[in-house]
Protein backbone atom coordinates (compact mmCIF):
# COMPACT_ATOMS: atom_id res chain seq x y z
CA UNK A 1 0.00 0.00 0.00
CA UNK A 2 1.42 2.99 -1.03
CA UNK A 3 2.49 6.09 1.67
CA UNK A 4 -0.30 8.69 2.33
CA UNK A 5 1.35 11.99 1.31
CA UNK A 6 -0.45 15.31 2.33
CA UNK A 7 1.38 17.30 -0.56
CA UNK A 8 -0.59 19.01 -3.14
CA UNK A 9 1.62 17.82 -5.34
CA UNK A 10 3.77 15.06 -6.40
CA UNK A 11 7.46 14.12 -4.65
CA UNK A 12 9.98 15.13 -7.42
CA UNK A 13 12.44 12.45 -6.96
CA UNK A 14 16.14 12.30 -8.80
CA UNK A 15 17.92 9.09 -8.73
CA UNK A 16 21.45 8.67 -9.07
CA UNK A 17 22.92 5.30 -9.71
CA UNK A 18 25.69 4.17 -12.45
CA UNK A 19 23.35 0.46 -12.35
CA UNK A 20 20.73 0.91 -15.02
CA UNK A 21 19.14 -1.54 -13.29
CA UNK A 22 19.40 -0.06 -9.95
CA UNK A 23 17.39 3.03 -11.01
CA UNK A 24 14.69 0.99 -13.48
CA UNK A 25 14.25 -1.45 -9.97
CA UNK A 26 13.24 2.21 -8.15
CA UNK A 27 11.18 3.57 -11.10
CA UNK A 28 8.94 0.34 -11.40
CA UNK A 29 9.06 -0.12 -7.83
CA UNK A 30 7.36 3.56 -7.44
CA UNK A 31 5.24 3.34 -10.00
CA UNK A 32 1.95 2.44 -8.50
CA UNK A 33 2.47 5.28 -6.19
CA UNK A 34 1.58 8.84 -8.05
CA UNK A 35 2.36 10.93 -4.88
CA UNK A 36 6.14 10.48 -6.34
CA UNK A 37 7.41 11.31 -9.96
CA UNK A 38 10.80 9.99 -11.11
CA UNK A 39 12.00 13.91 -12.29
CA UNK A 40 15.44 12.50 -13.72
CA UNK A 41 17.87 9.86 -13.42
CA UNK A 42 22.00 10.14 -13.76
CA UNK A 43 25.00 7.59 -13.39
CA UNK A 44 27.63 9.89 -12.10
CA UNK A 45 27.93 12.10 -10.08
CA UNK A 46 28.90 15.21 -12.74
CA UNK A 47 25.73 13.70 -14.66
CA UNK A 48 23.18 14.18 -11.54
CA UNK A 49 25.23 17.90 -10.71
CA UNK A 50 23.87 18.78 -14.55
CA UNK A 51 20.48 16.93 -14.16
CA UNK A 52 19.43 18.55 -10.61
CA UNK A 53 19.85 22.07 -12.10
CA UNK A 54 17.42 20.88 -14.84
CA UNK A 55 14.65 19.37 -12.79
CA UNK A 56 15.23 20.75 -9.44
CA UNK A 57 14.41 18.03 -7.31
CA UNK A 58 12.96 17.53 -3.85
CA UNK A 59 14.73 14.61 -3.28
CA UNK A 60 17.87 13.10 -4.39
CA UNK A 61 18.09 9.00 -4.18
CA UNK A 62 22.19 8.90 -4.06
CA UNK A 63 23.90 5.93 -4.53
CA UNK A 64 27.32 5.77 -2.23
CA UNK A 65 29.91 4.23 -4.99
CA UNK A 66 29.43 6.84 -8.88
CA UNK A 67 32.05 6.03 -11.14
CA UNK A 68 33.62 9.57 -10.61
CA UNK A 69 33.32 10.08 -7.09
CA UNK A 70 31.70 9.26 -3.84
CA UNK A 71 27.86 10.06 -2.60
CA UNK A 72 29.31 12.11 0.12
CA UNK A 73 31.02 14.33 -1.83
CA UNK A 74 28.28 14.89 -4.32
CA UNK A 75 26.28 16.29 -1.21
CA UNK A 76 27.19 20.04 -1.07
CA UNK A 77 27.92 19.74 -4.89
CA UNK A 78 24.07 19.31 -5.21
CA UNK A 79 23.10 21.14 -2.45
CA UNK A 80 24.46 24.37 -3.86
CA UNK A 81 22.96 23.87 -7.58
CA UNK A 82 19.87 23.02 -5.90
CA UNK A 83 19.05 24.94 -2.97
CA UNK A 84 16.75 23.32 -0.13
CA UNK A 85 17.41 19.58 -2.29
CA UNK A 86 17.07 16.45 0.46
CA UNK A 87 19.60 14.21 -0.30
CA UNK A 88 19.22 10.42 0.99
CA UNK A 89 22.18 7.97 0.11
CA UNK A 90 21.11 4.53 -1.54
CA UNK A 91 23.51 1.68 -0.55
CA UNK A 92 23.23 -2.30 -0.61
CA UNK A 93 26.04 -2.21 1.97
CA UNK A 94 24.87 -1.63 5.52
CA UNK A 95 28.78 -1.57 6.80
CA UNK A 96 30.05 0.66 3.78
CA UNK A 97 33.10 2.77 5.21
CA UNK A 98 31.66 5.99 3.67
CA UNK A 99 28.09 6.23 5.55
CA UNK A 100 29.67 7.26 9.18
CA UNK A 101 30.82 10.83 7.26
CA UNK A 102 28.06 10.83 4.90
CA UNK A 103 25.60 10.84 7.92
CA UNK A 104 27.76 13.06 10.12
CA UNK A 105 28.33 15.02 7.04
CA UNK A 106 24.87 16.03 6.16
CA UNK A 107 22.72 13.78 4.64
CA UNK A 108 19.19 13.66 4.87
CA UNK A 109 19.04 9.84 5.43
CA UNK A 110 20.17 6.07 4.49
CA UNK A 111 18.12 3.61 3.22
CA UNK A 112 18.74 -0.28 2.02
CA UNK A 113 17.98 -0.77 -2.10
CA UNK A 114 16.35 -3.71 -0.52
CA UNK A 115 13.29 -1.61 0.80
CA UNK A 116 10.10 -2.17 0.21
CA UNK A 117 7.58 0.18 -2.00
CA UNK A 118 5.68 1.38 1.34
CA UNK A 119 8.73 1.67 3.31
CA UNK A 120 10.68 3.23 0.17
CA UNK A 121 7.64 5.72 -0.02
CA UNK A 122 7.12 6.72 3.51
CA UNK A 123 10.94 7.16 3.82
CA UNK A 124 11.35 9.31 1.22
CA UNK A 125 7.79 11.75 2.10
CA UNK A 126 9.21 11.80 5.75
CA UNK A 127 12.60 12.84 3.98
CA UNK A 128 11.41 16.00 2.05
CA UNK A 129 9.15 16.99 4.69
CA UNK A 130 12.63 17.72 6.48
CA UNK A 131 12.76 13.96 8.71
CA UNK A 132 16.06 12.33 9.23
CA UNK A 133 15.49 8.96 8.27
CA UNK A 134 18.38 6.46 8.73
CA UNK A 135 17.22 2.09 7.94
CA UNK A 136 17.79 0.93 11.40
CA UNK A 137 19.47 -2.00 10.08
CA UNK A 138 22.62 0.58 9.50
CA UNK A 139 24.61 0.48 12.47
CA UNK A 140 25.54 4.21 13.91
CA UNK A 141 28.46 3.64 16.21
CA UNK A 142 30.99 5.15 13.51
CA UNK A 143 28.28 7.52 12.70
CA UNK A 144 28.32 8.32 16.46
CA UNK A 145 32.38 8.34 16.89
CA UNK A 146 32.56 11.33 13.74
CA UNK A 147 29.50 13.13 15.01
CA UNK A 148 31.05 13.61 18.52
CA UNK A 149 34.40 14.29 16.86
CA UNK A 150 32.87 17.03 14.60
CA UNK A 151 31.25 18.96 17.78
CA UNK A 152 34.64 18.15 20.10
CA UNK A 153 36.56 19.78 16.81
CA UNK A 154 34.11 22.43 16.17
CA UNK A 155 34.06 21.57 12.57
CA UNK A 156 31.45 23.32 10.69
CA UNK A 157 29.80 20.49 7.96
CA UNK A 158 31.21 22.67 5.07
CA UNK A 159 34.73 22.98 6.93
CA UNK A 160 34.60 18.98 7.11
CA UNK A 161 33.41 18.65 3.56
CA UNK A 162 36.29 21.23 2.13
CA UNK A 163 38.60 19.13 4.66
CA UNK A 164 37.65 15.60 3.46
CA UNK A 165 38.45 16.86 -0.50
CA UNK A 166 41.62 18.57 0.32
CA UNK A 167 42.14 14.71 2.27
CA UNK A 168 41.60 13.65 -1.44
CA UNK A 169 44.55 15.20 -3.13
CA UNK A 170 41.95 18.65 -4.28
CA UNK A 171 43.46 21.94 -4.86
CA UNK A 172 41.64 24.61 -3.59
CA UNK A 173 40.34 25.91 -7.07
CA UNK A 174 39.07 22.28 -7.70
CA UNK A 175 37.08 22.05 -4.42
CA UNK A 176 35.70 25.43 -5.37
CA UNK A 177 34.33 23.97 -8.90
CA UNK A 178 32.82 20.96 -7.48
CA UNK A 179 31.10 22.40 -4.46
CA UNK A 180 30.07 25.74 -6.51
CA UNK A 181 31.80 27.86 -3.94
CA UNK A 182 34.19 30.84 -4.66
CA UNK A 183 37.80 29.81 -4.36
CA UNK A 184 38.25 32.40 -1.78
CA UNK A 185 34.86 30.79 0.51
CA UNK A 186 37.14 27.54 0.18
CA UNK A 187 40.20 29.36 1.23
CA UNK A 188 38.39 30.59 4.20
CA UNK A 189 36.71 27.40 5.20
CA UNK A 190 40.23 25.30 4.66
CA UNK A 191 42.27 27.97 6.85
CA UNK A 192 38.90 27.58 9.87
CA UNK A 193 39.32 24.38 9.76
CA UNK A 194 42.87 24.55 10.12
CA UNK A 195 42.56 26.58 13.34
CA UNK A 196 40.17 24.41 14.91
CA UNK A 197 42.81 21.65 14.33
CA UNK A 198 45.68 23.22 15.48
CA UNK A 199 47.37 22.56 12.21
CA UNK A 200 49.56 24.93 10.18
CA UNK A 201 49.23 23.78 6.47
CA UNK A 202 47.10 21.04 4.31
CA UNK A 203 48.91 17.95 5.43
CA UNK A 204 49.12 19.01 9.15
CA UNK A 205 45.24 19.58 8.47
CA UNK A 206 44.21 16.01 7.11
CA UNK A 207 46.55 13.84 9.91
CA UNK A 208 44.80 15.80 12.59
CA UNK A 209 41.76 15.11 11.15
CA UNK A 210 42.57 11.49 11.15
CA UNK A 211 43.91 11.34 14.35
CA UNK A 212 40.80 12.92 15.31
CA UNK A 213 38.85 10.13 13.37
CA UNK A 214 37.21 12.20 11.21
CA UNK A 215 38.73 10.55 8.02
Amino acid sequence: MAAVSTRETPLRLLVVDDHPVVAGGVQLLLRPDPTIVIAGTARSGREALRVATEVEPDVVLLDLRLPDMLGTEAIGALRARVPGVRIVLFTAYAEHAALPAALAGGADGCLLKDSSITDLASALHRIASGVRVVDPRLGNDTAGRVAEALARTGLTPREYEVLRWVAVGRTNPEIAEQLGLKRNTVKAYLQSAMAKLGAHNRVEAVARAGQEQLL
